[in-house]
């Protein structure tokens, strides 16, 4: 999703979009015609205020901000250690632009509330985090513009993966190694970014910092809900006809927010993203849009990303896909991640073609539950993920009963399955393709990837229909290989990722000559049935020609 394509409205007066509806972009000038300076504050009055105001953090958490800065004060004295501040600006999550759009468009506001931590937690540096080159270019800007902040701020781009705006990962990527949740729980406040104490929290938490520090906690309180005061960023996209960031004071009706943004009649509103849950179409209207709210409705505010599933779209179509995506962006570190990802995924897309059944019903719920029950268990890893898929999977399967009836009995609903949830893909993705007219059903690439390749009733395989996990890509290359019949490839989604996916397979100790025939035989066999001939066409079977095998 392009954060700059987005409308910027607010329902009531603007707080963290203030004069967004006047310039595209504050800089350093406007930005102060704007908002108030903060104050100099110390620790202790962070604390303070935020605890008065019960501030949360807005990344998806609503972990206590005030506990977060006493556990790093503590931290750091205890250590001897002086903090860092890092502001996670990645934001991954598809279906959420609300960090990007302020980091975009008002940078300063989000710098402000770090900054003050920073200068009342005595931290050494102030670190974001961004997955968006753009993001990184407008906050290198705008700290270069100021003294003080380009004394302190750096930015540091890290890939663009689901999981990588994970707390955990994204201290895992700013030290230098993968940008993967640990294995291991660990606490940034105690040991983070460099091994020192880290106060880490997202572009909104810090805009609101800000905020709380110039107006104080009475000032901060005047809007919003009493028990949940302040403002809540929304990212509000799909079937409307207006795509926007909304700012609206908590507690206020979604059904409000929706009107705002002329939202079609919807089978289902997404509220909280990939990890969130899902509300009935008609009574998403009158949900109160603020944590204790949504609970009541068996919604989750998370990181306030909403979207509308118009009613022309085949919901358990769409489910299925999105469970797809989930499970090859998971870190593929725990038993979690690596089978029941993936075999819920498998069992929805039974469920979405009519082919599964009550039976693919039932254990769609079953390997859900367990995923929600799986965090802390033996063999699994310590990061949210499981638990979030868990909880989209199951508010679905409650959510379109209607759909669920169809698929179930009558192998469908009618409903195109089309591609209304944004789910972005790499440009290096592949997936496996089977020839039929070569296989014979021996079975081998099911022992090999059994993650992605499962048999039928006759012995035949049966594909998956994802790309391959990055942490499968190995084994997909080796079943590939060991094909007594050369009838598996992998086929690149873009013809342009052919050399790339050529050059892996060269690098990888897992594969020979074989891969990268099996790449050529299925090039052509994609073109061999249009016989017309053309420049393109002559240059791309000779670009697949030229592929040197590999050493």
């Amino acid at each position: 999703m392009l954060a700059a394509s987005l409308d910027v409205l607010s329902i009531g007066p603007p707080r963290l979009t203030a004069g967004l509806n006047q310039m595209r972009r504050l800089d350093l000038a406007a930005s102060r015609r704007v908002f108030w300076d903060v104050p100099d504050l110390t620790a202790d009055d962070l604390v303070t205020m935020a605890a008065q105001v019960d501030l949360r953090g807005r990344g998806g958490a609503a972990f206590p901000l005030a506990d977060k800065i006493a556990a790093v004060q503590e931290a750091a004295r205890r250590r001897r250690r002086r903090p860092m501040v890092v502001v996670n600006g990645v934001e991954s999550d598809p279906g959420s632009a609300k960090d990007r759009v302020l980091l975009l468009r008002s940078p300063y506001l989000v710098l402000a509330g770090a900054l003050a931590a920073a200068q009342a937690l005595r931290a050494r540096l102030i670190l974001v985090g961004t997955a968006d080159a753009l993001v990184a270019r407008s906050v290198s800007e705008a700290a270069a513009a100021d003294p003080v902040l380009a004394r302190l701020v750096r930015v540091m781009e890290v890939p663009d993966r689901f999981v990588s705006g994970e707390s955990g990962a994204l201290i895992s990527a700013m030290n230098g190694r993968q940008p993967l949740p640990p294995s291991r729980r660990t606490h940034a406040s105690h040991r983070g970014l460099g091994g020192r104490p880290t106060l880490l929290c997202n572009a909104e938490t810090f805009a609101q910092l800000a905020v709380l520090a110039m107006l104080g906690p009475e000032g901060y309180a005047t809007t919003g809900d009493p028990t949940e005061p302040g403002t809540v960023l929304l990212t509000v996209t799909g079937a409307v006809a207006r795509a926007a960031v909304v700012e609206v004071p908590s507690g206020w009706r979604l059904g409000d927010v929706l009107g705002m943004c002329g939202a079609q009649a919807a089978e289902g509103v997404l509220v909280g993203g990939y990890h969130g849950g899902w509300l009935a179409g008609e009574g998403a209207y009158e949900v109160p849009v603020s944590r204790a709210g949504l609970d009541a409705f068996g919604g989750f505010l998370g990181q306030g990303a909403v979207f509308v599933l118009g009613e022309e779209s085949c919901s358990l179509a769409e489910l299925a896909r999105a469970a797809a995506y989930l499970a090859r962006q998971s870190s593929g570190r725990c038993g979690a991640c690596r089978r029941s990802l993936l075999s819920l995924a498998r069992t929805l897309a039974a469920l979405a073609d009519g082919s599964g059944g009550g039976e693919a019903l039932d254990a769609a719920v079953r390997e859900a539950l367990a995923l929600r029950d799986a965090l802390g268990q033996r063999g699994h890893g310590t990061c949210s993920h499981p638990g979030g898929v868990a909880r989209f999977v199951l508010s679905a399967l409650a959510v379109f009963g209607g759909d669920l009836a169809w698929h179930v009995l009558q192998y469908g609903c009618g409903r195109p399955a089309g591609r209304a949830l944004p789910l972005p893909s790499a440009p290096d993705e592949a997936r496996l393709a089977i020839d039929w007219s070569r296989c014979r059903g021996h079975g081998l690439c099911g022992q090999i990837v059994p993650e992605l390749v499962q048999p039928d009733g006759q012995g035949y395989p049966v594909m998956l229909d994802m790309p391959v996990p990055p942490w499968l890509e190995r084994k997909a290359w080796r079943a590939v290989g060991m094909c007594p019949e050369l009838a598996l490839t992998l086929v690149p989604a873009d013809p342009a990722s052919l050399a790339a996916l050529s050059t892996s397979a060269a690098g990888s100790q897992a594969v020979g000559q074989r891969q990268v025939h099996a790449i050529e035989r299925s090039q052509a066999t994609d073109a061999s049935p249009d016989l017309a001939v053309s420049e393109d066409w002559i240059t791309d079977i000779t670009s697949v020609r030229a592929i040197p095998p590999p050493d």
